[in-house]
């Protein structure tokens, strides 16, 4: 069974950073695929970043050039590295995972991934 732990949310500045963590137990991590998604309340869940375990990365328009998706195999872990944070990017950062390949065809879609952490809030003021 795998379990998937978010870490690293908190309340930060407008303009400042912060670095996720997604710790997986239980799946081969080095052919487990990673994203990231995040909710804010009313909305609806919205794709972030993803990280295939080939490497090939994946980020929504929203924060292309601000955030940065990177995986560590040695330790089971994916990270978010958000910079130049905004207000708009407030909201619960949840992990998801699959033990397959991605494309652009299936990165974007919350349906593609099968496991899912519990989230980790993250508030940014202005």
């Amino acid at each position: 069974q795998v379990q998937l732990v978010e870490s690293g949310g908190g309340l930060v500045q407008a303009g400042g950073s912060l670095r996720l963590s997604c710790a997986a137990s239980g799946p081969t991590f080095s052919r487990y695929s990673v994203a990231w998604f995040r909710q804010a309340p009313g909305k609806e869940r919205e794709f972030v970043a993803a990280i295939s375990w080939s490497g090939s990365t994946y980020y929504s328009d929203s924060v292309k050039g601000r955030f940065t998706i990177s995986r560590d195999n040695a330790k089971n872990t994916v990270y978010l590295q958000m910079n130049i944070l905004k207000p708009e990017d407030t909201a619960v950062y949840f992990c998801a995972g699959r033990s397959a390949l991605l494309s652009s065809s299936t990165a974007y879609y919350a349906r593609s991934y099968d496991d899912w952490g519990q989230g980790t809030q993250v508030t940014v003021s202005s």
